[in-house]
């Protein structure tokens, strides 16, 4: 099955099937998206807004805490290497 992936402030949208890393979705959008851990979830700079559809996401993690803790990421934002797409999904980024 396949959901969309939109960034309303740009005004783009895709479709990715379900289970398909939300860092990957981005980068298949054609977004810049920050990753200097190689999508291990360490750097925490691929830390995206969940506007809509955030139900379809699991809670964060203790991993994904600790990460966001330890780099000073603001706690509103999740880190799309760590997510997978289960349902459409509105994001944003602070630096798009």
């Amino acid at each position: 099955m396949d959901f969309e992936v939109s960034f309303p402030k740009l005004g783009r949208a895709i479709r990715v099937p379900s289970g398909t890393r939300l860092s990957e979705a981005v980068r298949e959008a054609g977004l810049p998206l920050a990753r200097a851990c190689g999508q291990e979830g360490l750097c925490g700079r691929c830390g995206v807004e969940i506007l809509a559809g955030g139900e379809s996401l699991p809670q964060a993690d203790a991993a994904e805490e600790r990460t966001r803790e330890r780099n000073r990421i603001d706690p509103n934002l999740r880190l799309a290497c760590r997510l997978r797409v289960a349902g459409d999904l509105r994001i944003s980024a602070p630096y798009w």
